[in-house]
């Protein structure tokens, strides 16, 4: 067994035993406050999720809320790179932008929701709240990023005039892509807080949040908390493969071999 699988297991069993440990936790809570149509307990909500899983409804919920958090992430992801392209070459632009970002970002979702609830109907609230979230995250990393740039490397490109394809990627993209994949962790479960939050309000049909909702009103929790432990997992699975991604472009650049090559 090489040390590479020895980490790798490693990591596994300790990721297991904090699974357990909470499971355990929220085990005995239950149990200690012994409403279990409040409170249920962990098996309860596994059995109710086995059971979802079993209906067409399931997959027809979690289907359009991941189209709809997946379109409003990479709409805002496209949105920024190309707003930080133009702030980093007119500093006037990004001075006009980055209040904008800031009220965006300090505002409650709550607001934005039920705002434009009034405006675009409750069919497209979940993927313009979920843009409206990621976007200043996004774009405030890459500019941080760009505004990091090694200086010394810079005056290396100018003076020997790489060109624009080469100065992308041996100067600009290796400073940039730690905050760009630190925007990415961070936007992904921002993204689902803010996409499942406007279905419960707006409450367009077949999504997740109508489902918890639903569930709510008529105080379901265990089929509550079967949705939100969908949410959860569902976050965390993309966000591993974001960081899946991105170790393997690593590893493919360093086999290839880098470096500023003049």
């Amino acid at each position: 067994m090489t040390p590479k699988t020895m980490k790798t297991l490693k990591k596994i069993g300790r990721a297991l035993l904090v699974a357990a440990f909470w499971l355990g936790v929220w085990a005995l809570a239950a149990h200690a406050f012994g409403k279990p149509l409040l409170f249920p307990s962990p098996l309860s909500v596994i059995k109710t999720l086995g059971a979802l899983l079993q209906t067409k409804q399931f997959y027809i919920a979690t289907g359009t809320s991941l189209a709809n958090i997946l379109l409003g992430t990479l709409s805002a992801i496209l949105c920024a790179c190309f707003l930080v392209v133009i702030t980093s070459k007119i500093r006037f632009i990004r001075e006009l932008i980055y209040p904008v970002m800031a009220v965006v970002k300090a505002t409650p979702v709550a607001s934005f929701i039920i705002l434009m609830l009034l405006f675009l109907g409750p069919v497209k609230v979940p993927s313009f709240i979920t843009f409206l979230i990621v976007l200043p995250i996004v774009w405030t990393n890459l500019d941080q990023g760009i505004q990091n740039i090694d200086l010394q490397l810079a005056e290396v490109a100018k003076l020997y005039r790489f060109t624009l394809i080469k100065r992308l990627r041996v100067l600009i993209l290796p400073s940039v892509k730690p905050y760009f994949l630190s925007a990415c962790r961070t936007s992904i479960g921002l993204a689902w807080k803010a996409g499942v939050a406007a279905e419960i309000i707006a409450m367009p049909p077949d999504t997740i949040g109508t489902m918890i909702g639903e569930a709510k009103l008529y105080i379901m929790s265990a089929e509550m908390f079967a949705w939100t432990l969908t949410v959860v997992l569902l976050s965390l699975l993309i966000e591993f493969g974001v960081s899946y991604l991105f170790t393997r472009l690593d590893s493919a650049k360093v086999q290839k071999g880098g470096g500023l090559r003049c």
